[in-house]
This record gives C-alpha cells, sequence and structure tokens, in this order.
C-alpha cells in the first residue's frame, strides 16, 4: 500500500512557514516545491484513496516543514505511471534545497529574533559552535546578524529597516560567510529581509498648484507628482484616488519601468469668472493590510489664455562627470523658450519627481536652469543621477525634460584589507603548506579601479594562495628553521589596477618556536691541558663549554663524564665535572711517575625532548715536580749497619779507579740531572771526580758515576735532596777513562 502525507490544509500549512519553525530560506521553496507537487498527487489519487485514520506526529526540523497536525492516507496499488509521476514532483522538490545556506527574515524585529537553525544546517551540534570558534565575517557593513552558541541558532543582532538596507530593491538579500575557524572553511550564507507596510505613501511635497489657461481644451492632461512608498511588494504604493470635482478627473498611467503615473485631466472647460481656483486632494494608498496612505492637496488657479507653453531644447540632457568633481561645479544648463510676451514668456525651473537624496546632491538654479553639484557624487552609491525638470512660464503652462547625469568612476578607493583569521606563533617544523593566515580583500571601485591582487615580500618561505570572492590563504613556503629567523614581519600588499594604482599595506608578525633540532656543540673537536703532579685534591682541571643553537629549555646544556677506568679504577674517582658549568675538578692527588696522562670524554647534553648530545675528547697530561731524592744503586750499603770500604793499593798511580758510584733519581727532565760532589775525605787533595761519557751512563735515567780514593765520604745532590755514602776501602774496578787529576776539587755534573 502506498502512504501519503500531507497537511489538512493550506492555510494549517503555511502558519508554520511563518512561526518560526522552518528557517526563512525555506519557506517560498517548501510553498512550491512541496505543497504544490502533494496537492497535486491528492487529485491524482483522489478517486483511489480512502480516508483511514489521523496522526499529529508528523514534523521534521530545522530546515525541513513541522507540521502538528497532518492526515494518514491510504489507497490501493497505485499504477506505474502513477508512481512516476509522484516520483517526478518529489524530485523536483528536492532539489529547492540545493544551494547556498538561505534564510528569511522580516524587518523591524526584535534583537535576539529567530532567524535558522544555522548549527543544523551545518551538521554541528549546537555546542560546538564554540568548540570550533564559529563566527560570522561580512565586510563593509554593521553586523545585522549574531549566533545563539546555546541553541546553535541564527539571530538578529538588533532591528533591521529594509528600506535603509536596501531602498526599494525588490529583493532584499544580506550576504555574509560563516568561518568555522578550526578549518578556516566559509560557508556562504544569505538572508532575505521581508518587508512589513511600515511606510506610508508619501509625496515630496505637501501641496501644489498649478495654473490652467481658461482656454485650455477638455482632455488636457496634467502630470501629478509620484507617491513615493518605500516599502515593496504588496506593501508599496497600489492605487491614486482624486477628491471628486466636475472639471477634473484622475488617469493613471502605466510607466516604462512599471511605476504608476498619476495624470489629472481636464474633463470640462474652465471659467474663471465662475470660480478662480480649484482645490482637490491626490491620496494614493498602498496594498497592505491595513492600509496606508498619504494626501497631496492641489490647487489650480484659473488664469487668462496663454497660447504657448515653454519648449526645451532636448528632450533629453546628457551629462557625463568624474565623481570627484569639486562641489559647486556647474554641470549643465537646461534651456526652454517660450515665445509669449511679457509674465507668459517668463521660464522658470524646478525639479519634478526627483528622489530625495538626488535632490540634496544636485542645486538647480530656477533662473537659469544651470545644475550644479552641492554635495559630492559618489559612483559606489550611484551610477546614473536620473532626474526631471519642469519649466514652467509665468501663466502656468509647463514643459518637462529629463537629465541624465552619469558619474564615472575614479580610483578613489584604496583596497581594503581584513585578516578573517591568523596565526601569531608556528613551531619552526611547520610543514610547507600549512596555513598562517586568511586575508580577505576588497576595493569599493569598479571596473580595473576594483580590481586587485595581493602580493608578500619574494625572499619571505611564505606564499599567497587566492581563494574565491578575494579571499586569499597566506601559507609556509617551506620549512621554517627558528636558528636562522625567530620572527617574520610579513608585509601583505593589496594594489589594484586603476591610475594611478593604489594600494593598502597589512602586517602580520609571525614568531617562530623553537623545537629541539640542535645538539649541543662544542667550539673544537679535541682539548688538551696540563696539570703539575701532586696537585690538591678539588683543583680546577679545565672547563669545557657547549653551546646549543635552540632557546629555552631546548637550549639548556648539563655536561657529564663518559665512564671509563683507569688502571682498574672508574674514572668518577679521579675526576668529576660541574654538570651546570662544565667545570673539571680532580678528586685526587696524581703522581706523575703513576701515569702521565688521562684520556676523557665531556658530553653536552641539551635539556630538550628528546635530548640532544655530543661529546668531545680531553687529554690531560701530568706534569712532573721534583718529588723524587736520587737514589744510590751502587756500591750497596751493608744491611747490617756498618760503613762500606773500598781498598786500594797504596802504589796506584793517579788515575786508578777506586770505585763506581750509580745513582738514579725516579724524577723526569731536569729534574733527574744528577750532579755528584764530595763531601767530606781524609786526604782531600788525594782524590777526586771524573765524568764519564753518556754512552757509560746506566741506570733508570742512564746515569752512571765512578768516584776513586782511599777512604773518603760521599755526597750526591740533585738540586735540593741529597744521599750519602762512604768507602774507606779501595776497590780494584774499571780504570776511569779521563785523564784529570785526583786533586780536582769541583763538583762534576753528569747530564744526560
Amino acid at each position: 500500500m502506498l502512504s501519503l502525507i500531507f497537511a489538512y490544509s493550506l492555510e494549517e500549512l503555511l502558519p508554520e512557514l511563518s512561526n518560526g519553525l522552518v528557517p526563512a530560506t525555506r519557506q517560498t521553496e517548501l510553498q512550491f516545491y512541496l505543497v504544490g507537487p502533494l496537492s497535486f498527487v491528492s487529485v491524482l489519487f483522489s478517486s483511489q484513496l480512502r480516508r483511514t485514520e489521523k496522526q499529529y506526529s508528523w514534523y521534521r526540523t530545522g530546515s525541513k516543514l513541522q507540521s502538528e497536525r497532518a492526515m494518514v492516507i491510504r489507497g490501493k496499488q497505485p499504477s506505474s505511471s502513477e508512481l512516476f509521476l509522484l516520483c517526478l514532483f518529489l524530485g523536483l522538490s528536492s532539489e529547492a534545497w540545493a544551494g547556498k545556506i538561505r534564510y528569511m527574515v522580516p524587518e523591524e524585529t526584535d534583537k535576539a529574533f529567530f532567524v535558522g537553525n544555522i548549527a543544523e544546517d551545518l551538521g554541528l551540534q549546537p555546542q560546538e559552535l564554540t568548540e570550533r570558534r564559529v563566527r560570522i565575517i561580512s565586510r563593509g557593513r554593521t553586523q545585522l546578524f549574531a549566533l545563539n552558541p546555546r541553541s546553535g541558532s541564527l539571530v538578529t543582532a538588533g532591528r533591521i529597516d529594509r528600506e535603509e538596507l536596501c531602498a526599494q530593491s525588490v529583493q532584499c538579500l544580506v550576504s555574509f560567510n560563516i568561518l568555522v575557524e578550526d578549518k578556516m572553511k566559509l560557508f556562504p550564507v544569505e538572508v532575505e529581509i521581508i518587508d512589513i507596510n511600515d511606510n506610508a505613501p508619501q509625496f515630496q511635497l505637501d501641496e501644489v498648484e498649478f495654473k490652467m489657461n481658461e482656454i485650455t481644451t477638455p482632455g488636457t492632461r496634467i502630470p501629478l507628482p509620484f507617491g513615493q512608498d518605500l516599502d515593496v511588494g504588496m506593501n508599496s504604493l497600489h492605487s491614486y484616488q482624486l477628491s471628486s470635482n466636475p472639471h477634473f478627473s484622475l488617469d493613471v498611467q502605466k510607466g516604462p519601468d512599471g511605476s504608476q503615473q498619476p495624470e489629472m485631466v481636464l474633463q470640462s472647460p474652465l471659467d474663471r469668472e465662475e470660480e478662480v481656483v480649484h482645490h482637490l486632494l491626490l491620496t494614493a494608498s498602498d496594498g497592505g493590510n491595513p492600509v496606508r496612505s498619504g494626501t497631496l492637496r492641489i490647487h489650480v488657479q484659473v488664469i487668462d489664455a496663454n497660447d504657448n507653453p515653454p519648449a526645451f531644447t532636448q528632450a533629453q540632457y546628457h551629462m557625463s562627470v568624474p565623481e570627484n568633481v569639486p562641489l559647486g561645479t556647474q554641470l549643465l544648463m537646461v534651456k526652454a523658450t517660450d515665445p509669449d510676451e511679457g509674465a507668459n514668456g517668463e521660464v522658470t525651473y524646478s525639479f519634478h519627481n526627483i528622489d530625495h537624496k538626488i535632490a540634496q546632491i544636485f542645486q538647480l538654479n530656477s533662473y537659469t536652469g544651470e545644475i550644479s553639484n552641492k554635495e559630492a557624487l559618489d559612483f559606489e552609491e550611484y551610477k546614473i543621477y536620473s532626474m526631471e525638470i519642469q519649466a514652467q512660464d509665468g501663466a502656468g503652462l509647463m514643459a518637462r525634460a529629463k537629465v541624465l547625469v552619469k558619474v564615472l568612476d575614479i580610483n578613489d578607493n584604496a583596497p581594503e584589507v581584513t585578516m578573517t583569521s591568523v596565526t601569531t606563533s608556528v613551531p619552526e617544523n611547520f610543514p610547507p603548506g600549512a596555513i598562517i593566515a586568511l586575508i580577505s580583500v576588497h576595493d569599493q571601485d569598479s571596473g580595473d579601479n576594483g580590481n586587485t591582487t595581493c602580493s608578500i615580500p619574494g625572499n619571505l618561505p611564505f606564499k599567497l594562495e587566492k581563494l574565491d570572492d578575494n579571499y586569499y590563504h597566506l601559507v609556509t613556503e617551506r620549512t621554517l628553521d627558528r636558528e636562522l629567523t625567530s620572527r617574520y614581519n610579513i608585509t601583505v600588499t593589496a594594489t589594484d589596477q586603476g591610475t594611478p594604482a593604489l594600494s593598502t599595506e597589512t602586517h602580520i608578525s609571525l614568531q617562530v618556536t623553537d623545537i629541539n633540532d640542535n645538539p649541543p656543540v662544542f667550539p673544537q673537536d679535541s682539548y688538551s691541558t696540563f696539570i703539575l703532579e701532586n696537585n690538591p685534591r678539588g683543583a680546577s682541571l679545565f672547563s669545557a663549554t657547549a653551546h646549543d643553537a635552540d632557546s629555552n629549555e631546548n637550549a639548556l646544556v648539563t655536561y657529564s663524564l663518559v665512564e671509563d677506568t683507569i688502571q682498574g679504577a672508574p674514572l668518577s674517582s679521579y675526576v668529576s665535572i660541574n654538570s651546570d658549568t662544565g667545570v673539571l675538578y680532580a678528586l685526587r692527588s696524581f703522581d706523575y711517575e703513576q701515569f702521565r696522562d688521562l684520556q676523557l670524554r665531556v658530553m653536552a647534553c641539551d635539556n630538550g625532548d628528546p635530548p640532544l648530545s655530543s661529546n668531545v675528547s680531553l687529554s690531560l697530561f701530568v706534569l712532573d715536580e721534583n718529588d723524587n731524592a736520587p737514589e744510590i744503586l751502587y756500591p750497596a750499603l751493608p744491611t747490617d749497619g756498618s760503613t762500606g770500604v773500598e781498598l786500594a793499593p797504596r802504589s796506584a798511580e793517579p788515575g786508578y779507579l777506586v770505585t763506581k758510584v750509580v745513582a738514579v733519581d725516579r724524577d723526569s727532565g731536569q729534574n733527574a740531572w744528577l750532579s755528584y760532589r764530595l763531601l767530606k775525605a781524609s786526604e782531600p787533595g788525594l782524590c777526586g771526580l771524573v765524568g764519564v761519557p753518556a754512552s757509560h751512563f746506566v741506570g733508570v735515567d742512564g746515569v752512571r758515576a765512578f768516584l776513586q780514593t782511599y777512604s773518603h765520604e760521599v755526597s750526591l745532590t740533585a738540586d735540593s735532596r741529597k744521599s750519602h755514602v762512604i768507602f774507606p776501602q779501595p776497590n780494584y774496578a774499571d780504570t776511569l777513562l779521563s785523564q784529570e787529576s785526583c786533586e780536582k776539587s769541583e763538583p762534576l755534573s753528569l747530564l744526560e
């Protein structure tokens, strides 16, 4: 069975369209696309369907029709042709929903008046309007609408006057965009402002006076001033009515633009002697409910015969002027002539049926016909000013001519640049193509004067991508590096194509935030330092400093030693490092005779996430100090504490080798150089010391010393340190190579 659901009556459906349950943008479409097809289908199947029950629960929310009462109609199975027609009409009705988001709202509503459920039409929940930073963006006018984040509704921001907004345009559309800022997406919205009958028809004058010659023939028509109603549609001016008079009647003509043009027609001849002045009342009424009206008092003065009306030299005058013409400039002069004499030939000029705003801009000299501007012209407001000039002679005869002043656009408006959405800081690893800002450019001029281009300096890692409706995305063109540039001042320049071109600059300050992409770096690949042995514990050895190009926490460097062992002991028992300053300290006193150098590796690590590090080698050389006395290796001292004895024959010749003394020093360099001298001898002139070539030296430092005596005491010195030995008996050893006398008393130094 086929079920069809339709409104109980059209009168029940239409109130649903105006009570706010259906968005304004769907109302007109619903009437045509939904009610029409359903009505057609109901007639098509009226002979086959029967009523079964009523149901009160059918409704659809948001942009769809709602109803509190409807009927469920059931009928027999439709034929294939009937089903085809049903699908056709339902398909047509579904097309009405495509396109922009559109709403309707009547003018003069209170603030916060419901316009439409924008959250639902965007596919969002009401709370997402705040979470996703949904907002309205529009240009060039006061914000007329607002978002209600609690209900997800689009509401009015204040009272809306349709006439102030759109004048007498048939359709009054307010266009703006909804920006979902977290995605930087724009959704176009149009709201049609529906006219209400809040203005009564008005005439520019309260009263008007005509002069008519008494010989004027019946059938003569006198154009009457038009009434103006700021409303549109049915609420606009609808009809004219003239008060009853035996001599005059009203005839309303339809102008080329569809406007009503009232004319007063002379029905019967005038007789000045019978009545000098005729008083009439012209009433203009609109089509609203209730009807509003305005009146114009008409005075017709009957004068003596004047058989020649004024005549203009042209039926229509044209003039083109730039919009920046100075105030008070004579734009053109109209001319009407009257061949009559005296007062009947004197012509005066006046505006006729001119718009209120135009009347405030132009000034007409009533005697010369000169037209000048008393206010500035604006191409963006009026491209053509149209006015009608009336010439009237002293006897009341009139003629009219049309004047068209065309305004030429000049490039007097610089482009307007609006930062719709902008990011003020980005990390340096921002990928290429990431959006920095959404920029809107608009120029109020037209043609080339209104065509704009947008640019940024070419030496920056950014570019502009053009979108629809003169929007631009500012995006990154390549990866940023904070260590090269930490802040960018981006100048966005919008330039029109006028002559001369006008431009506007706006500036974006973009901070590049740091990421930990640089490890600490030491100035050198390796370092070396020296320290004397026997140093005090805690002595400062070296200061290692590394630099990190990052900033803040990422540049905070801590220092440590790479763990190692020295002679089986951990490195940390010999040296420590201050983790903040990189200063190395000795934890013990070093002994040159134990080790002469230390090889260390210093590590610098930053505080980033993840942390980055680097290390450097440090060679620590221990310098020798004279901390060891010479040691006599030969002759060896007796173990029982007695005095050693070396023997020599009494017949020994000079140069006879008594004994040899071998001494060494564990120090190095000059600290190990030894010198020898006799401290005590029983016969001082009997013996002496003899030097030996270096090739004969033996011992720790390659030193050999020889001493020859019968009985003497020998002292060996190295700087301030001394050793003593006494040899009382001769020793028959190798012969000395030196032939010097044994009476030599000066000490002999043996150098390596």
